[in-house]
């Protein structure tokens, strides 16, 4: 069930983040009073001379339950631009993906540049699976900016984008509202949406993930029954804010992984008013209800799953984005961090902030880490001696907001995360030392 949200933000063109609730609603908002159309979308004259445009991010005949698109009255159509033509490419990178590797590998945290670069620049393609013209898989990015992004915009045709902030804010200025997005959230921006990126705070560096596949929803529960996990209402979408700017300003798109782009004689952030359920949206992982043992034996790491975008095989993800946030431990004759295994799903791993609980060092906040399919991984030696001999009393694991994008689709290398000095060459080496079984007689 869905439900209708209309919103009129006090002011002409606000710019100031203002939001509405609820995962996947039917919203319906205006920045100036009566510009929605009633009882249909697109009139033969929209209030004011305004232009009525679909945004569909899925094809006309999915089903109902799955059908996402949005209705924008602009300004001006984006219809009415010049040719596009190849851009910068920086270190942006695409499927299809082919240098797979089995090995674990490690990165530490990637320096903030010295010369000024916004979010567009300062992204770089760390691994990836799929094909965005093949519409699977996905692709790992991190970034580092220092200014925000000046008379420019920046679109995706390949994908939604998640946001995973690790330091500073990221105002997330779209088309459809406005989104402020600091560490311990994310955003996502749907495919197709033209956004800014400022920096309020300053500085900014973490993680993003390009979804080519279906689009992200809320994972089903199954017998955790109505509530848990993420919960619906904690979900915001941005209410309409519109530019009316008269200025030159580029629009950055990429296209089958290519970055294209052409210049307008204005800002294309003139969306006055909107309805539909295809919107950009915040999420606070603090509100995450996390779910685990009573009992004994530590669960399966599908209970921290927050968003994921399925493939056609019931049950396996293209991506699950999984969060390991603050949580109490109580398990039984337990070992509590997470155990030694072999996966058919990859994981590519972050950290926010704090110690993740399975490694007792070398995985700093910024980095990365990356374990293939079937890829043998878990504690090392001094996190598994520590917790074998624990007094398992129940123990509060706090400070701390680890990430993984966890995929069906093994992640290959960007000769980029191949060369830079930040990969740690001795990371298998955590798993040394470990001394062998003694069986009785």
């Amino acid at each position: 069930m869905t439900t209708m949200t209309t919103i009129v933000p006090v002011g002409y063109g606000r710019r100031m983040a203002e939001y509405m609730t609820g995962f996947g609603n039917e919203f319906a908002t205006e920045a100036v009073a009566g510009v929605l159309p009633e009882g249909r979308n697109s009139p033969q004259r929209v209030a004011h001379g305004l232009y009525a445009e679909q945004l569909s991010g899925t094809p006309f005949t999915a089903p109902r339950s799955e059908n996402q698109r949005s209705w924008l009255y602009r300004l001006r159509p984006t219809a009415a631009r010049g040719a596009y033509a190849p851009h910068e490419q920086g270190l942006w990178r695409s499927g299809p993906f082919t240098d797979a590797d089995p090995n674990r590998l490690r990165w530490d945290p990637q320096p903030m540049p010295d010369a000024p670069t916004d979010w567009v620049q300062g992204t770089k393609t760390l691994a990836g699976s799929g094909d965005p013209a093949a519409g699977t898989g996905i692709a790992a990015h991190v970034y580092q900016a220092n200014r925000s992004m000046e008379d420019s915009v920046f679109y995706d045709a390949d994908g939604e984008l998640l946001f995973v902030p690790q330091a500073g804010t990221v105002r997330l200025v779209t088309e459809m509202g406005v989104l402020d997005v600091p560490p311990g959230h994310i955003g996502v921006v749907p495919r197709g949406v033209h956004f800014r990126v400022e920096l309020p705070d300053g500085p900014a560096s973490g993680y993003v993930c390009e979804n080519y596949g279906e689009l992200f929803r809320l994972p089903d529960l199954g017998p955790i029954g109505s509530n848990g996990l993420a919960n619906p209402r904690d979900f915001e979408t941005p209410v309409a804010a519109f530019e009316d700017v008269e200025r030159p300003t580029r629009v950055i798109q990429k296209y089958c992984g290519r970055l294209w782009s052409t210049t307008l004689g204005h800002s294309p952030l003139d969306v006055v008013a909107w309805h539909g359920n295809l919107a950009p949206y915040r999420y606070d992982l603090s509100r995450f209800n996390t779910i685990g043992t009573v009992s004994f034996d530590h669960p399966d790491p599908s209970i921290f799953t927050v968003l994921t975008s399925p493939t056609a095989v019931r049950g396996t993800a293209n991506c699950d984005f999984v969060i390991f946030p603050p949580r109490w431990m109580v398990g039984e004759d337990t070992f509590r961090p997470p155990w030694f295994h072999r996966n058919l799903m990859s994981e590519l791993m972050g950290l926010v902030h704090g110690v993740y609980d399975a490694k007792a060092g070398g995985f700093a906040p910024g980095g990365v880490s990356l374990h293939n399919c079937m890829s043998g991984h878990g504690p090392d030696r001094k996190t598994f001696e520590a917790a074998s001999d624990a007094d398992l009393r129940p123990e509060k694991i706090d400070g701390t907001m680890a990430f993984m994008f966890e995929s069906r689709w093994p992640f290959a290398l960007t000769e980029w995360a191949r060369e830079v000095a930040t990969l740690q060459t001795d990371y298998d080496a955590c798993w040394g030392g470990f001394e062998k079984a003694t069986l009785p007689g």
